[in-house]
């Protein structure tokens, strides 16, 4: 049964519908960018966003500007000596660096530089809404700041928006070029989202139609140029495509589809840990390290001469299993 909320919604539209389905379609596209509260919500979300909030106590906080808004940045490792990689992580729809620490302080306890990023809308960044646009910019705007990235890992929106990021797919912003890129519980389409919404919201074809026009107007492409079947991920660079096949928020085609575009692709199924758990699930954390760790020398370049890990980064993992 549709909740109050979502009932007051839909007569609120209908009646903007009925005057114009253009300033319809515009509502509509301004409620599926707004975010969600960022307090966490039971006990299990309550304690991992504790539990998150300890394991970066000690990062460099960097807040970024960029065009249309600021974003937070945790630095992990960033004023260790010697040389080492750098990581950037993106958290997906409706989380932050908090729900992602496990994974950032894994990253640093072997001693890279990770630079972990709130989305606009989210975590410690300012603002109430994030379309692709913002979040590409603020992809942007971490590179401009830190440098060259080695590998860029992220989770479901974060991931897809790294994809298009690395692509270079909107006009007018630098495309990230990491070497590596690493997509977990990603989408690689963007039109399924828009039709389920409009269904939600009982908006009519007219209004659909101009709620999806918005997308073309806000990022520069249209949405039908999201879903087009190409070689978006680049095949000089090696992607590493990380799912579950039960994940119920975004299917497991979409991990199909990315594997789909070449042999520098690789997909691993994380399957038993669904969505979000995905995130923290030793397997998956295993399946990193390795991933990222194929093009090291025999000597290992996050160490020194003497062969000790530079890293100051040391916290106690919770690892799922």
């Amino acid at each position: 049964m549709p909740s109050f909320a979502l009932k007051v919604t839909r007569s609120g539209l209908a009646g903007i519908e009925r005057l114009s389905p253009r300033l319809a379609g515009k509502a509509a596209f301004r409620l599926f960018c707004l975010t969600p509260s960022r307090r966490p919500r039971g006990s299990k979300a309550k304690a991992a966003y504790m539990e998150g909030k300890r394991r970066l106590f000690t990062a460099e906080q960097v807040m970024l500007p960029f065009p249309g808004g600021r974003a937070m940045a945790y630095r992990l490792n960033g004023g260790a000596k010697g040389p080492r990689k750098r990581y950037l992580v993106v958290h997906g729809w409706g989380s932050s660096s908090e729900y992602m620490s496990e994974l950032v302080a894994f990253l640093a306890d072997g001693g890279a530089e990770v630079i972990s990023l709130d989305l606009p809308g989210h975590g410690r960044s300012a603002g109430r809404f994030l379309n692709v646009r913002l979040a590409v910019s603020a992809i942007a705007a971490a590179s401009a700041r830190f440098g060259a990235f080695d590998a860029a890992i992220g989770h479901s929106f974060g991931g897809a928006s790294l994809a298009l990021a690395s692509a270079g797919f909107l006009p007018d912003i630098e495309p990230l070029r990491p070497d590596r890129l690493v997509l977990i519980g990603a989408p690689s389409a963007m039109g399924w989202l828009f039709k389920g919404f409009g269904r939600l919201l009982g908006l009519g074809p007219v209004t659909q139609a101009a709620m999806e026009d918005e997308v073309r107007r806000v990022t520069g492409r249209t949405l039908a140029s999201y879903d087009q079947k190409r070689e978006r991920l680049d095949p000089s660079r090696p992607v590493l495509v990380i799912h579950a096949e039960e994940d119920k928020e975004v299917s497991a085609d979409h991990a199909r589809g990315y594997a789909a575009e070449g042999p520098h692709v690789r997909l691993f199924w994380a399957n038993g840990f669904g969505h979000r758990r995905i995130v923290s699930a030793a397997p998956v954390l295993d399946a990193i390290k390795d991933f990222l760790a194929e093009d090291l020398e025999e000597e290992n370049p996050l160490e020194n001469r003497d062969g000790t890990v530079l890293s100051f980064h040391r916290t106690p993992l919770r690892r799922s299993s």
